[in-house]
C-alpha cells in the first residue's frame, strides 16, 4: 500500500497524507506494548507514512530511543522526523512546571542528546514545543537557524504558537510547518491560524484529530482511565462533559455509517478534507488501530456529507476544554 503524499509549505518535505504520531507509545496513556509500537512504526512505513512525529520528553528519551530501534534496518531516507523540545519533567515523570526551556543554549543542547538517541545525523523537522513568554522567539527560531545552516535539521517548525508569533519567527527563518490540535471538536486554528498560514505558505500538522480518543467511536462514558493516563484530567473527558460529548460522537457515527465507514475514519478525513495544506498526525498504539486510520484516506466527503457532519458537530459544540484552564493559559496559540 502506498498513500498519497502531501507537501508541507513550499520549502518544506513530501510526506504521506498521513502522518504517525508516537507519543503514546512511550507516554501520557498509560502503559503500551513496545513490540507492538515497533510493528506499528513498521506498517506506518511500510504504508508510506513517512512522518513520524515524537519528542525529547516524550516517555524522558524513551520515545525517540524506541523509534530509533524501530529504524535501525530502514534507510534514514524513507523517514520525515519530526521531534519537538522544551517541555522539562522531574525523575519520575511528571512534567515540571512552566516555563519552558527554549534558549538559544537549550536548542543546541536538547538537539544534540535527540541526535544520539535518534542515532541520526540530522532530524528533519525540528521545534518548540511551546514557547516561553521570556525568551524572543527571534532567539529561538534564530538558534534553529544555526543548526539548520550547519546541517543538523533539514526545516524549522513550530507548535502551539499564534499569529503574531508565527510572522516573527517567519521573519527569522522559513517555517515548515505549525503543529497544533486542530479537530472536529477543536476548531480553534479556522480563525486566524489557518488564514495565517496560508497567507504566509506554511504547512499545518494536525494532532488531536480524533480528540485524545473521543472521536474514535469507541470510547465509552463508563471506561476506567489508569492513573498515567493524563485524559483523567482532561475537562473533555469528566462527568456531564463527557456524556455530552458522546452524544456528539453518536451523531457522527451516524454519518459514517451511511458512508460505510467508521467514526475514527470520517473524522479523519474531515481533517484531511479541510486542506491539501494540512496533514493529520493519529496516535495508534497498534497495528489494527493504524489500519483503521489509514482507511479514511479512502473516505470520500463531498460537499453534502461535509454539511451534514458540521451539523452533527458544529464548531464550539465541544463541551469542555481542551487542557485545564491553567494550561490553556500558558499556550501562546490561545492568546
Amino acid at each position: 500500500m502506498t498513500i498519497p503524499t502531501r507537501k508541507l509549505s513550499a520549502a518544506g518535505p513530501v510526506v504521506g497524507a498521513l502522518g504517525l504520531g508516537a507519543m503514546g507509545m512511550s507516554d501520557m496513556y498509560g502503559p503500551a506494548d513496545e513490540s507492538q509500537s515497533i510493528a506499528t512504526l513498521h506498517a506506518a512505513l511500510d504504508a508510506g507514512m513517512n512522518l513520524i512525529d515524537t519528542a525529547d520528553f516524550y516517555g524522558s528519551g524513551h520515545n525517540e530511543l524506541l523509534i530509533s530501534r524501530a529504524l535501525r534496518e530502514r534507510r534514514r531516507d524513507e523517514v520525515v522526523l519530526s521531534v519537538k523540545f522544551g517541555s522539562r519533567k522531574h525523575p519520575d515523570g511528571s512534567f515540571q512546571p512552566a516555563p519552558y526551556d527554549v534558549s538559544a543554549v537549550a536548542v543546541r543542547d536538547r538537539l544534540a542528546q535527540s541526535l544520539r538517541r535518534l542515532n541520526t545525523d540530522y532530524i528533519d523537522i525540528y521545534r518548540p514545543s511551546r514557547l516561553n513568554p521570556d525568551v524572543p522567539i527571534e532567539e529561538t527560531v534564530g538558534a534553529l537557524r544555526e543548526m539548520q545552516e550547519a546541517g543538523y535539521i533539514r526545516h524549522i517548525g513550530l507548535s502551539e504558537v499564534g499569529e503574531e508569533s508565527i510572522r516573527r519567527a517567519a521573519a527569522v527563518a522559513t517555517i515548515s510547518d505549525v503543529q497544533i490540535e486542530y479537530s472536529l471538536l477543536s476548531r480553534g486554528p479556522e480563525q486566524a491560524l489557518l488564514p495565517t498560514l496560508r497567507e504566509l505558505g506554511i504547512g499545518l500538522t494536525a494532532y488531536g484529530v480524533l480528540s485524545r480518543g473521543l472521536l474514535s467511536g469507541h470510547w465509552t462514558v463508563d471506561r476506567a482511565l489508569g492513573s498515567k493516563d493524563f485524559r483523567a484530567a482532561l475537562p473533555r473527558f469528566n462527568g456531564a462533559n463527557l456524556a455530552a460529548n458522546l452524544k456528539l460522537v453518536e451523531e457522527l457515527g451516524r454519518v459514517a455509517r451511511e458512508l460505510a465507514a467508521t467514526t475514527s475514519q470520517v473524522a479523519i478525513a474531515w481533517v484531511a478534507a479541510q486542506g491539501d495544506d494540512i496533514v493529520p498526525l493519529v496516535g495508534a498504539r497498534r497495528v489494527d488501530r493504524l489500519e483503521e486510520s489509514l482507511g479514511a484516506l479512502d473516505v470520500r466527503l463531498t460537499p453534502e456529507h461535509l454539511t451534514r457532519i458540521e451539523a452533527a458537530i458544529p464548531a464550539g459544540a465541544a463541551a469542555g476544554g481542551r487542557y485545564m484552564d491553567q494550561q490553556l493559559h500558558l499556550l501562546d496559540s490561545e492568546r
